[in-house]
């Protein structure tokens, strides 16, 4: 409530007053009812101006701890709305239940397939259920919704099937599934490759860290993408850069650059991870992360085998990284 607000509603109590007081009596008692309600809209009012001179805000509303989502069996969530982000991707937003919120481990994914009473079930060629594994960009701890950033494939069964739903359309989703158990100030330095929507996991992992008071680890991100329009959340990281200088940088490439673009162009490389990433002389005082196209995880830190890691190769175990130094997700 604003100041002009909180003084009309003591005015216009203060006006009742009046008007009940000079009201023509039927035999009746005299009411204090008047009185009361003046006083409650002039402690209102000094409510708010102990507030705005204090400096404190109104507690936040309490969230339960339990999550909504469930580890062992899908949960059907509403599509509360979409909003669009670029030429093929958007943000898809699913409604939680009142006072809940998604409590997601940090790093951590879910999975997703049509709900059950779907009018349009997405299956596979044998009749299966497509279940395909995503990982919310809201923070864990926001009350109500559970957000989605998702790119739309020309040869994506889900992606296509979730950019055609409505809002109030359902989805089934199942989760957490635990990616990296990653800890405040774990390590001195972390690494990130990442390429197109690869980019999630690792926005989850940098909102939550760099914003904790207590964060000294040093991050730095390569983020590669075929073109300048399509780098997702380009504004929430390079407003992390500016926030925190000390503890964050981010390196943009693309694959083609525009006539005005000033950054590297070209593949992840050798050089640009030599230059950029924490050496891996520091042995367990680093961490590289990869996220993206398989081809691309392929190249920078070998195949992934199935949900296994996978050895380690690529362009990291040239460098010399170990395995107990690169995860990929």
């Amino acid at each position: 409530m604003s100041f002009v607000r909180a003084s009309f509603a003591a005015r216009t109590a203060f006006a009742s007053a009046r008007r009940y007081s000079t009201a023509p009596s039927a035999g009746a008692k005299s009411s204090n009812l008047p009185y009361y309600l003046l006083g409650a809209g002039v402690t209102g009012l000094a409510g708010y101006i102990y507030l705005e001179r204090s400096g404190k805000a109104p507690a936040k509303p309490k969230i339960s701890d339990k999550s909504p989502l469930d580890p062992q069996n899908f949960v059907d969530f509403k599509l509360k709305k979409i909003e669009p982000y670029n030429h093929n991707t958007a943000k898809f937003i699913f409604e939680l239940p009142p006072d809940t919120a998604s409590l997601l481990p940090i790093a951590s994914c879910v999975i997703v397939k049509s709900a059950a009473d779907a009018s349009n079930p997405l299956v596979d060629d044998k009749g299966k259920p497509v279940i395909r594994p995503y990982t919310p960009i809201s923070p864990s701890d926001l009350p109500g919704e559970l957000t989605f950033l998702i790119k739309r494939y020309d040869t994506g069964k889900m992606s296509k099937y979730i950019h055609e739903m409505q809002p109030g359309d359902k989805l089934s989703i199942k989760g957490p599934i635990p990616k990296f158990d990653y800890k405040i100030n774990q390590f001195d330095e972390v690494g990130m490759i990442a390429g197109g929507s690869g980019i999630t996991p690792m926005y989850q992992i940098l909102d939550y860290a760099l914003k904790d008071p207590s964060n000294k680890t040093r991050f730095t991100l390569i983020f590669a993408n075929v073109t300048e329009k399509d780098i997702l959340l380009k504004e929430e990281f390079d407003t992390l850069k500016a926030k925190y200088p000390n503890t964050f940088n981010v390196v943009y490439t693309v694959d083609q650059g525009s006539p005005n673009w000033k950054g590297p162009v070209g593949y992840v490389n050798q050089e640009l991870v030599m230059q950029h990433l924490p050496p891996a002389n520091l042995g367990e005082k680093a961490k590289i992360f990869v996220c993206g196209p398989p081809g691309q995880v392929a190249a920078v830190a070998g195949p992934k085998a199935g949900m296994k890691q996978g050895e380690l190769g690529g362009i990291l175990k040239q460098l010399g990284y170990t395995e107990d130094q690169v995860f990929k997700f």
